[in-house]
């Protein structure tokens, strides 16, 4: 197969490959291959949200689901779950932007015996009641922060915890008095309010599982900018998550409100008929309506506009022409949203059901044999 150049004399990969019919031209040549081999990449799962890369140097039989022994930060190993193995842990490698030049990663040890997994569960089994004495020291050193959970490594060696601070917060003393009373190492972990939800889970307000503790990985900031732009009330209770934050779900329809609003006219201008000037009150994005307090009556029903009708009824103030009224302009509404709040709000859940209605000679029957039946019982058991 030829290169399509026409020229094998000037080609530079002619004289080690070919150029001849049946030849293929190697495209991928002057790539130089990875350094490492992604069957041997390994993502490994632990406490909560937290997860960990690994290369499979040892060329272990591993699957999913397999309880490992990993090397440790700085000295003994840690156990967790195989969760991904191959090209799939490369590319959520990739996504994270982990450049394994700077940082190598850590090896796999091997599969975890039965002392590893029995030292592993009597950790974790202590992890609840380490956290209550741990609360109740910081009480008495009288820090300002608040300690949301703990973990411990895998080889019961180590144990983390993990703080929310508003400022920065001197716990070298509470460090040694930790030290001595678990007598392991000890480290200390700030994190966000965020990142404690994400590790404690929940329920959210729409009555799912909260998006940080099942899929979030990253919490970009959310301002209150985008709840004003989705049209909602600035109230921290309604628009507040479980953290005690702006919920992270405003930002999940932001771009889509913020595209849709590049198409309605400004919300200061007044709009002016012979019956009065309107003003502004709210908009619907998705139906394309703006509302406006009706100047003849303020206590009546807003005036639903189109922003195309809007639009053209301030061209026309702009002109200097000023419409009789508003009802040429005002959006008509149609049969199809009563008909949806009837299907809504009156139709019964049981209205698919069968009613069968008997007959008064049948039921009169029915309670006869009753009747009987109860005769005939208790004549037995006087019997």
């Amino acid at each position: 197969m030829s290169c399509g150049t026409g020229d094998c004399s000037t080609c530079e990969v002619s004289e080690n490959r070919g150029c001849g019919v049946s030849s293929v031209f190697d495209w991928l040549y002057q790539i130089e291959p990875s350094k490492i081999n992604h069957n041997q990449l390994v993502e490994v799962q632990f406490k909560g949200d937290r997860k960990g890369y690994y290369i499979n140097s040892e060329n272990l039989k591993l699957k999913k689901e397999d309880i490992i022994a990993t090397q440790a930060d700085k000295s003994g190993h840690d156990i967790g779950t195989i969760t991904i193995i191959g090209d799939l842990v490369a590319m959520q490698m990739a996504r994270k932007k982990i450049n394994t030049d700077k940082t190598p990663l850590k090896k796999i040890y091997r599969v975890a015996t039965e002392k590893d997994i029995k030292t592993w569960k009597e950790s974790i089994s202590k992890e609840s009641e380490v956290l209550e004495v741990a609360k109740k020291t910081i009480k008495e050193f009288k820090l300002d922060m608040k300690l949301s959970d703990v973990e411990f490594q895998g080889d019961n060696t180590k144990a983390t915890f993990f703080y929310i601070a508003e400022k920065r917060v001197d716990f070298r003393a509470l460090i040694r008095k930790y030290s001595s009373l678990f007598k392991v190492r000890i480290e200390m972990r700030q994190i966000g309010a965020r990142q404690e939800a994400a590790k404690i889970g929940g329920i959210g307000s729409c009555g799912r599982e909260l998006c940080c503790s099942t899929w979030m990985t990253e919490f970009p900031p959310v301002s209150t900018s985008a709840a004003r732009y989705q049209q909602l009330s600035i109230n921290p209770q309604k628009i507040s998550g479980q953290c005690g934050r702006l919920k992270c779900c405003l930002n999940f329809e932001l771009d889509g409100y913020t595209e849709g609003l590049q198409h309605f006219p400004s919300a200061k201008i007044r709009l002016k008929t012979k019956e009065g000037e309107a003003k502004f009150v709210k908009l619907d994005v998705f139906k394309q309506l703006m509302y406006y307090y009706n100047p003849v009556d303020p206590s009546a029903e807003l005036l639903a506009m189109h922003i195309k009708s809007v639009q053209q009824l301030i061209e026309l103030n702009k002109k200097g022409s000023v419409p009789e009224t508003f009802s040429d302009f005002v959006e008509k509404t149609t049969e199809d949203n009563t008909n949806l709040e009837k299907v809504i709000t009156e139709q019964s859940l049981y209205r698919f059901d069968k009613k069968t209605k008997r007959k008064r000679s049948e039921r009169r029957k029915i309670f006869k044999k009753s009747k009987i039946k109860a005769r005939k019982k208790h004549r037995t058991d006087n019997g």
